[in-house]
């Protein structure tokens, strides 16, 4: 297990057959104050999303990781696609290297589904689980809609570049209420009206964009399995995000394990502070997680 200094984390690779994972830990391990450790995952985002979010909590132990073949984590499998439960394993397999279970665990889109199949795969692993906007696809009424949405994401993508696929995807994940005809009635959208290049430089391999992680908007979770577990459970979502996409996502979510979602303060990407270019409230979002984590104090 290489380490790498970076001041306040520190850079670590975990090595498996399969891939080797990166992840960094600000704090000590085991923590100092006796609590697990709080791990924080996305998916297709990495570490380098979460370094906000994190920074809110300095009396924490906190651990990022990049999935497979995202970021600075790279395969050794020889594949491109991107599955909840290979995914589930890899921080299964990070946390027994921690050696500081059960966690507590902040996931986020992608990485929420992730967090839902490493629960029903693993329920020892996570005390509690804040599972932010999972975009579970297969839990909506209008499922078959939705993957044709998705769909045509793709298409665009491979016909006219990121730029394009981009622009479809925030058509796509900001239409409000199902896919009826009149989605699929719209024009393409432009990518200069939302800020991105008209360019092609002609790269298919986006993960967001492409076929590659299908297998996590597809996911159905294990209701039963959720449910027996002993993690605590809280799906989240974003006061902004109303009936968009990922917000009916986590109504369905929710509702499937006989709960209703937590309400948090922004949108999908309200932790963040700038990375990427977009910022949400992330220093109430980090109050509203740190009362969920603890609400008896």
């Amino acid at each position: 297990m290489a380490e790498v200094d970076m001041g306040m984390a520190t850079a670590h690779t975990l090595e498996t057959p399969e891939t080797d994972l990166v992840y960094d830990v600000r704090g000590p391990l085991p923590p100092a104050d006796g609590r697990p450790p709080l791990l924080m995952i996305g998916q297709p985002m990495g570490a380098a999303g979460f370094g906000t979010l994190a920074s809110h909590f300095p009396d924490r132990t906190v651990v990022t990781y990049d999935p497979r073949g995202l970021g600075r984590s790279t395969r050794k499998d020889g594949r491109v696609d991107q599955s909840p439960e290979v995914q589930a394993g890899d921080v299964h397999a990070l946390i027994e290297a921690l050696g500081a279970g059960p966690v507590e665990l902040f996931a986020s889109s992608g990485g929420a589904v992730t967090a839902l199949a490493l629960v029903a795969a693993y329920p020892d692993d996570v005390a509690a689980l804040v599972a932010h906007e999972p975009p579970l696809m297969a839990l909506l009424p209008d499922a078959e809609a939705a993957e044709r949405a998705r769909a045509d994401v793709r298409d665009v993508y491979q016909a006219k570049g990121s730029g394009a696929g981009m622009a479809a995807f925030i058509m796509m994940t900001s239409w409000r209420g199902e896919y009826t005809d009149d989605y699929f009635a719209q024009p393409a959208p432009d990518p200069a009206a939302f800020g991105m290049p008209t360019d092609d430089d002609g790269t298919r391999e986006d993960p967001l964009l492409s076929d590659r992680s299908w297998a996590v908007s597809s996911y159905r979770p294990d209701a039963a399995a959720l449910t027996a577990s002993r993690t605590r459970i809280v799906i989240a979502v974003g006061e902004e995000t109303g009936d968009t996409f990922t917000g009916r996502t986590s109504v369905a979510a929710a509702d499937l394990l006989g709960q209703k979602p937590t309400v948090f303060p922004s949108h999908h990407g309200g932790f963040l502070g700038g990375e990427y270019g977009q910022a949400g409230q992330p220093e109430a979002f980090a109050q509203k997680l740190r009362e969920v984590l603890s609400p008896t104090d």
